[in-house]
């Protein structure tokens, strides 16, 4: 008995040696073998991106090479979504590959996430992977499970942005925010511990509201005209919630916060993006957007050539500032290849949603319609995926964190929601899921009603509770724009009834108990 212990202990001493590459028995090319065979991960994450503004998705708004370059090398997935779709929740849900109502952060307003719970971080970390999260974290905690971190306070700011440091301090880095971010992750990269595989995540501010361009980048669209979205002036009609939102470029966008145009320049400095830059900043800044301020006054606009001007600038500002974030990401692509390190490392990128762009004249998310819920999502992993890969499966979010440790070859926690994608990479006959679960559940900033619904590959069915109590259903065949609400038209009864079915077996399954206990009162 003494005999089979003493093998076991040896055994498991050996198993841990092999899957760290900490020990003295291990020479250095055992080592560096081990860490070859384990991919290193870089997941980036940006903010409020939204995938018509990528040209890998066939828009022709504006170029993305090095964004796209990730789905030239690996797969683009064209029905990528998230299953709340705002910023704090998402993150949450990337890390836990946990529903809201599981891990706890439901929305910006009541939520705190709680650290201490698991996280495919602390599952890598447990597995020997060195760990780090740099730039927008906006889970109000402090972070848990990373090696290390490096986090901008809440949204952050665009120029010359604060970070908390691990030390408990704060501290303020000179530069635009992209670039800041970018640098800070490219010197842990420097500096990590070279005989252990890693996991790098790097959370973007771009594109985030209020769309402050890279000096340098201010100015790129200024000789386009946008075209206005097919349903820019939507009248939301049998659309109560769509109805009371918040989140109009005709009235809830604001001339200074939002596109930069003062009365005068202390009304400017009031603004704390603006009044953080240093002199050569602002003056770029004021030689930019002064006389774009002096020609509106001039023009004396009302009514509908307000509006129009509104959505003009607006996506000028948002392109610009997506343009730094692309610039950036190609700087981590070039990192990887300068250190050699592409062969053996997954790259990630994804927005924490999707956002929109003028359709039904809308700026901001929150709502399950397509261009919201659906978020930009590609991955690159050499030897693995076959690059030009196209996957038109529904996958979520909630996937990256089965996704990553499946790679890793670590075992996925049986409380984790989501699946992991590489069997739909690796086998043809492999089947994805037939319908998506979402739920949002802020009621307070742009007046969305919270909601929760599933897609499947043609039908929408949406139940609004709380601010707006009412139904919704979409043709997404018929009505890609999600204009004509079908709930309670005869035609589609038997579809209505089919989706009632789908919605109570995901609910179901997920265990969302609030979403049950609402549904109990019809």
């Amino acid at each position: 008995m003494k005999k089979l212990i003493m093998n076991v202990i040896k055994n498991s001493v050996i198993l841990v040696a092999l899957c760290c590459g900490l020990t003295s028995n291990l020479s250095a090319q055992d080592k560096a073998d081990n860490s070859k065979k384990r991919p290193n991960i870089v997941i980036i994450v940006s903010d409020d991106h939204a995938y018509q503004a990528i040209s890998a998705y066939g828009n022709k708004l504006m170029q993305t090479p090095n964004i796209d370059r990730i789905a030239k090398e690996g797969v683009l997935f064209t029905k990528g979504y998230v299953t709340n779709s705002i910023c704090g929740p998402s993150r949450a849900v990337i890390l836990t590959g946990k529903y809201s109502h599981k891990n706890g952060f439901k929305d910006n307003e009541n939520s705190s996430f709680d650290g201490s719970q698991d996280s495919f971080i602390k599952q890598l970390k447990a597995s020997c992977y060195q760990t780090a999260w740099i730039g927008k974290w906006h889970l109000e905690t402090q972070p848990q499970g990373f090696d290390f971190w490096q986090i901008l306070p809440g949204q952050g700011q665009y120029y010359n942005p604060d970070f908390y440091m691990m030390d408990g301090t704060k501290k303020q880095s000179d530069g635009y925010v992209s670039d800041v971010i970018e640098g800070v992750s490219e010197n842990w990269l420097n500096n990590r511990d070279q005989d252990k595989p890693f996991c790098l995540v790097i959370g973007h501010k771009a594109t985030h509201r209020t769309w402050i361009p890279d000096g340098q980048d201010m100015g790129k669209f200024d000789h386009v005209t946008f075209p206005l979205p097919a349903n820019f002036y939507d009248e939301y009609k049998n659309r109560e919630a769509a109805k009371v939102q918040d989140m109009s470029i005709s009235k809830t966008m604001r001339m200074g916060y939002d596109l930069k145009v003062f009365d005068d320049v202390n009304e400017a400095n009031k603004e704390g993006n603006i009044a953080r830059m240093n002199q050569e900043q602002r003056q770029k800044f004021d030689s930019y957007y002064d006389p774009i301020a002096v020609d509106l006054k001039k023009r004396n606009l009302s009514g509908k050539e307000l509006i129009e001007w509104k959505y003009q600038r607006y996506m000028r500002d948002y392109l610009s500032t997506a343009v730094s974030l692309d610039r950036n990401i190609g700087r981590t692509l070039d990192y990887l290849d300068k250190n050699d390190l592409t062969k053996n490392t997954i790259v990630i990128y994804l927005s924490d949603q999707g956002f929109y762009l003028g359709e039904h004249g809308w700026f901001d998310k929150r709502f399950i319609y397509e261009e919201s819920f659906r978020t930009p999502m590609m991955m690159r992993y050499p030897g693995v995926i076959k690059p030009g890969t196209v996957s038109n499966d529904f996958v979520m979010n909630l996937d990256i964190a089965p996704t990553m440790l499946d790679a890793a070859g670590v075992v996925i926690p049986k409380d984790e929601q989501g699946q992991s994608m590489l069997p739909l990479l690796k086998d043809k006959k492999a089947k994805g899921r037939e319908a998506m679960y979402y739920h949002y559940y802020e009621n307070g900033e742009h007046s969305v009603s919270p909601h929760f619904g599933i897609r499947t590959k043609r039908y929408k069915l949406v139940r609004f509770y709380k601010r707006v109590s009412s139904w919704e259903l979409y043709d997404l065949q018929k009505d890609p724009n999600e204009m004509n609400n079908m709930y309670g038209h005869k035609s589609y009864k038997k579809i209505t009834e089919a989706m009632n079915i789908q919605l109570h077996k995901l609910i179901d399954q997920y265990d969302d108990q609030d979403a049950k206990k609402i549904l109990m009162k019809e």
